[in-house]
């Protein structure tokens, strides 16, 4: 789903969640990242599932989302779970000795907290504390972790075994996991995911060629600029 292509968690990213993982490697023109794929078969299925349940459920339910919740309505809650996010964030700034954006991380979190009401609205950004974006995966990228062969998991899109772990990980330090009401846990579980794809409803033009490929490997790229802090920005070659 495109969602995936960019987030992870989105570009946004994405998370929180455990499936088998399926070894595959791509092999990419000159222009793309070379990559091995000897289950490609497997992953295309996954991907067709994956956009199968995105056509007839999640697209259609995130448009009627925008359609009906207010763009401050939408803003609000996508600053909520930002807010919360960026717990994790700390966590993966001080995990990577980035002691600078952890304090500016940690600063965003315990403003918006407060002046901002839980997080509903972003006043952090005013004091300009940017919001950084770092998760488990990125960690372990930082600590030498290679990606393995990348993955295209069940319902959760284009990965790969590193950062199939790194959403466990990011699992485990989202709070959100240790409500005891189990309903409340997938009611904001659901938001979030609604939300999220809703952002991105728009990026959907932009896939050409083979959406698989297209998907993979912007989500190769994205991957690599995030961990490598944006030093190693690449033009997208064509699919």
């Amino acid at each position: 789903m495109p969602r995936r292509v960019f987030r992870c968690r989105s570009w946004l990213r994405l998370l929180r969640w455990i499936a088998l993982f399926v070894a595959i490697t791509v092999l990419a023109s000159n222009a793309m990242a070379q990559t091995h794929d000897p289950w490609r078969v497997n992953n295309e299925r996954i991907f067709k599932f994956n956009d199968f349940m995105d056509e007839i459920a999640v697209k259609p339910i995130a448009r009627t989302y925008r359609l009906f919740v207010p763009r401050f309505g939408r803003q609000i809650i996508g600053n909520f779970f930002s807010n919360i996010d960026d717990i994790n964030v700390f966590v993966n700034d001080l995990l990577q000795l980035k002691f600078d954006a952890a304090v500016s991380d940690s600063g965003r979190f315990l403003i918006n907290s407060s002046i901002g009401l839980l997080g509903f609205f972003d006043v952090a950004t005013g004091f300009e504390l940017r919001k950084n974006e770092e998760d488990f995966g990125q960690t372990l990228a930082y600590w030498g972790v290679g990606t393995g062969p990348y993955v295209v998991l069940p319902v959760f899109g284009a990965s790969n075994v590193r950062d199939s772990f790194g959403l466990v990980l990011d699992t485990l330090f989202n709070p959100m996991q240790y409500q005891d009401d189990e309903s409340l846990r997938l009611t904001f579980w659901l938001l979030e995911e609604l939300d999220a794809r809703s952002r991105v409803l728009a990026l959907d033009e932009l896939i050409v060629g083979d959406e698989y490929l297209f998907i993979r490997e912007a989500y190769i790229q994205r991957r690599e600029f995030l961990i490598s802090d944006g030093r190693n920005a690449e033009v997208f070659g064509s699919f």
